[in-house]
């Protein structure tokens, strides 16, 4: 069983910043064994991949189109992983429901936001840019 715990969202006006978070515990989770992952969805679009890294530190993968704006890092403890999505110079198109997922995943380079890769899921934080 896997907990994911998101941060609440917010509202920001465009250029400004925000940091998401996401606490995940459980015996699927472990400091070097885990691919965490951001997605997100705005309304009538799919889902799309934003960031993913591997809790060993060894690869992290942020998408094309937030590449340079946003990042994405993490805290570990030995049970548990909380992983950051900062997201700077935002921009009205980045208005979407942002999730947090989870991946028990032994091998780093496979590590990547391709929903797929990925069984365990946060409820959804939502993230509004005005103009």
């Amino acid at each position: 069983q896997v907990q994911l715990a998101e941060s609440r969202g917010g509202s920001v006006q465009a250029g400004g910043s925000l940091r998401l978070s996401c606490a995940a515990s459980g015996i699927a989770i472990g400091p070097r064994s885990s691919c965490m992952g951001w997605f997100r969805q705005a309304p009538g679009k799919e889902r799309e991949g934003v960031a993913a890294i591997h809790t060993s530190g060894d690869r992290l993968n942020v998408a094309d189109s937030v590449k340079g704006r946003f990042t994405i890092s993490q805290d570990k403890t030995e049970n548990t992983v909380t992983v950051y999505l900062t997201m700077d110079n935002l921009r009205p198109d980045d208005t979407a429901m942002y999730y947090c997922a989870a991946a028990r995943m032994w091998e780093a380079a496979y590590c990547e936001p391709n929903d797929r890769l990925f069984g365990y899921w946060g409820q959804g934080t939502q993230v509004t840019v005005s103009s």
